[in-house]
């Protein structure tokens, strides 16, 4: 008796019967419905990740004007801007604090090329704070403090184009995506109160290229330059900037120097620690 029932346990457990202990058929769906089958979630290979791309590093500036993007906490970035007469002009930037970037800079006439004079002008400092982060409605708000002007008079121991000072910079996308406008107001010089202004747009076509293009220093319009670049996307943080600056302008400056259009390039790399 004890070894018919041995047998039969084992003979039950293969054939699936239900019994004490043992689970019940899954009983079939009634004529008409589909069971519901749950796909498990598939997560992307590293491959499939990799191919995906990745967001650019925030753009903190355009030709010359601002915007109102920081470096966020613990990025740097190094940009070098190739101009007229072979000067060669670094910027380095770090976020030092959330929302905080500290930078300096540094300007050689003549480093490259056939000009027989180099000269390093004295470094100067770049400050800026993003204290609103916008909405929908409502542009992102910076402040900031620009210290770096373009073109030095050894003559006259200034620069044609003077620094932007402390300025106040807001950016907004336009409605259409990648559009957005950044339009500031600065004040070059404390002595005198000028108030300068700029309206620069950018149009981000997919992540690979930005057209920019910008009114700047408008405070009389013989005084107010436009320019217009390129920048290439090489990768998320590498990009190449190709521009004009002070298009249709001509004419001298008053220790003589030719006052025209200015061609220039610039590389811009930018990381985290």
């Amino acid at each position: 008796m004890r070894l018919r029932r041995l047998l039969v346990i084992p003979l039950a457990l293969a054939l699936g019967l239900p019994g004490r202990g043992f689970a019940a058929p899954t009983p079939e769906p009634p004529e008409g419905l589909q069971p519901i089958k749950i796909k498990p979630k598939k997560f992307p290979t590293p491959a499939e990740r990799a191919g995906r791309g990745a967001l650019n590093a925030p753009e903190a500036s355009l030709v010359d004007a601002p915007s109102a993007a920081v470096l966020d906490y613990g990025g740097y970035s190094a940009q070098t801007r190739f101009y007229a007469r072979g000067g060669v002009l670094e910027y380095v930037s770090f976020g030092v604090y959330p929302r905080l970037n500290l930078g300096a800079s540094l300007a050689v006439n003549g480093l490259i090329g056939d000009e027989r004079t180099v000269r390093a002008r004295p470094p100067e400092v770049q400050v800026k704070y993003r204290f609103y982060d916008g909405d929908r409605y409502i542009p992102a708000f910076a402040v900031g403090f620009d210290g770096q002007g373009y073109g030095y008079s050894p003559t006259e121991k200034r620069y044609h184009q003077r620094q932007r000072g402390f300025y106040v910079v807001g950016t907004q996308e336009l409605g259409l995506p990648g559009l957005q406008a950044h339009p500031s107001f600065n004040i070059s010089d404390v002595d005198s109160n000028s108030i300068f202004g700029s309206i620069p747009l950018s149009y981000n076509i997919q992540d690979k290229a930005t057209v920019l293009c910008e009114w700047d220093n408008i405070s009389n319009f013989g005084n107010s330059r436009v320019n217009s670049g390129l920048r290439v996307h090489l990768t998320p943080n590498l990009h190449v900037d190709f521009a004009v600056r002070a298009i249709g302008q001509g004419g001298w400056f008053t220790d003589g120097d030719p006052r025209g259009p200015e061609r220039i390039v610039q590389l811009k790399y930018s990381g985290n620690f």
